[in-house]
């Protein structure tokens, strides 16, 4: 499937602020089930400086300065991306087992995965996280079966509810309410995996959504998308460290590198501090209004204008 994404974010300062530091992800990356054929990041005003990198993760990502004053901020991120449908997954090994292999002890070799198993910053394992997990985490259960049902019962169990948390909402009071948004979603399942010892990363992303029948796509509806995955290492030494599992407790959607062919991935963190789309530091101002579209289309759709058109 060939997606067009365009994802509009507008920052209006009052006063207006003097200088700006700003740091994005906006950028998706080349995955064994994406490639990126075109992307452009425009910014107006134009920068002073524009840089892009690769993080720690292997994350595109662009910071870019702003040295004079400014009352608005528009940032358009265009992408072309090509997806392919996940392969069938084959994975047997149990959660004990994995558990057990990533207890740390002296003198053992290091695994990437390892960082993924202790509390980040919207992230804190414990008690009531494990004690939700456990009924799907059986004695010698393979972990992608328990995973899997973990993340259908996290989709029946909490309501999603636009407008009922914000960045600041802890995962504990997501899992008291039973209610969120699925960057919430996210963050509870993370924590139940980790606190059971278990090798889980936060995925942002963009998910095609169809508009109901007969009714016209619409423009900036969409919005950007959070899922997880797991890791799993029978399957990463069948497919040259490829081991992870994605799961998308919102829609109950999962798949190997992807849920379908139409998520398209974004970044991959520790959780959503990590990998924001976009922040930033700002010289002067007082107050500011954020406002935030995102489309994801089949490709036949025109590209929309850049912001300087």
């Amino acid at each position: 499937m060939r997606l067009r994404i365009t994802h509009d974010t507008c920052y209006r300062y009052a006063p207006a602020v003097r200088a700006a530091l700003h740091l994005a992800y906006l950028t998706p990356p080349h995955t064994r089930r994406q490639r990126r054929l075109d992307a452009r990041l425009d910014i107006q005003p134009t920068p002073t400086t524009l840089t892009h990198t690769l993080d720690i993760y292997g994350n595109p990502r662009s910071f870019f300065e702003i040295a004079g004053a400014h009352d608005e901020l528009r940032v358009r991120a265009s992408s072309l991306i090509d997806t392919q449908a996940p392969d069938l997954a084959d994975s047997v090994i149990t959660w004990e087992q994995v558990r057990d292999g990533f207890v740390y002890h002296a003198g053992a070799a290091w695994h990437p995965a390892a960082e993924f198993i202790y509390p980040s910053v919207h992230v804190h394992p414990g008690a009531p996280f494990a004690d939700y997990a456990q009924p799907s985490f059986t004695p010698g259960r393979p972990l992608l079966d328990a995973a899997r049902e973990l993340m259908r019962r996290v989709h029946q169990d909490f309501e999603y509810a636009s407008a009922s948390t914000d960045i600041a909402t802890p995962a504990t009071t997501v899992m008291a309410q039973r209610r969120g948004v699925c960057q919430d979603f996210a963050h509870v399942m993370l924590a139940c995996l980790r606190s059971l010892g278990l090798p889980a990363r936060y995925v942002s992303g963009y998910l095609l959504t169809e508009p109901p029948l007969g009714q016209p796509r619409l423009v900036g509806s969409d919005a950007s998308h959070a899922w997880v995955s797991v890791f799993l290492p029978d399957l990463a030494a069948r497919a040259r460290g490829h081991g992870w599992y994605d799961l998308d407790p919102t829609n109950a959607r999962d798949g190997w590198s992807t849920p379908g062919e139409d998520f398209v991935r974004l970044a991959v963190g520790r959780d959503y501090a990590d990998i924001s789309p976009l922040r930033g530091v700002v010289q002067g101002s007082g107050e500011h209004r954020l406002s935030v579209g995102v489309t994801v289309e089949p490709c036949d759709a025109p590209m929309l204008p850049d912001l300087s058109a």
